[in-house]
């Protein structure tokens, strides 16, 4: 079986904040927005084909990944999504949403303005999330 790989687009565009031997949890490098990525460590490309106990262990992260987003920002929506257009590696974003935000209320994939964060705010949330793959 051959190692996983980690598409390159994802790698420079996220910071990699978590990784356990099934899952990749990124942060977006846009700090306009809550946005955190899923990547499960398969060759699939779609949700629906992953064994049934995967799709929970999703499930259950992406309802922590929500419960985290919602209890850090004052967001009004959660957007959550498998797109896969431009990477078709498996990838699940949980992205919360203000009505302020530029992008409100259209899609915020491959829109601008962008803001980088500070390595202080990375660092902090690799802090507060340090356990989420372990659940």
């Amino acid at each position: 079986m051959t190692p996983f790989k980690l598409d390159e687009r994802l790698k420079n565009d996220c910071y990699i904040l978590s990784e356990s031997a099934q899952f990749y949890l990124l942060l977006l490098n846009n700090a306009l927005v809550p946005w955190f990525i899923l990547v499960p460590k398969t060759d699939k490309t779609e949700l629906y084909e992953l064994d049934v106990l995967m799709q929970q262990q999703i499930m259950s992260l992406i309802n922590h990944l929500s419960d985290f987003i919602r209890q850090e920002y004052p967001i009004d929506k959660l957007n959550i999504a498998t797109i896969g257009n431009i990477v078709s590696q498996l990838h699940i974003h949980i992205i919360g949403r203000y009505k302020t935000d530029p992008f409100w209320p259209g899609v915020v994939w491959g829109a601008e303005p962008k803001e980088k964060y500070a390595q202080k705010t990375v660092n902090k949330l690799k802090m507060k999330l340090k356990s989420i793959l372990e659940i």
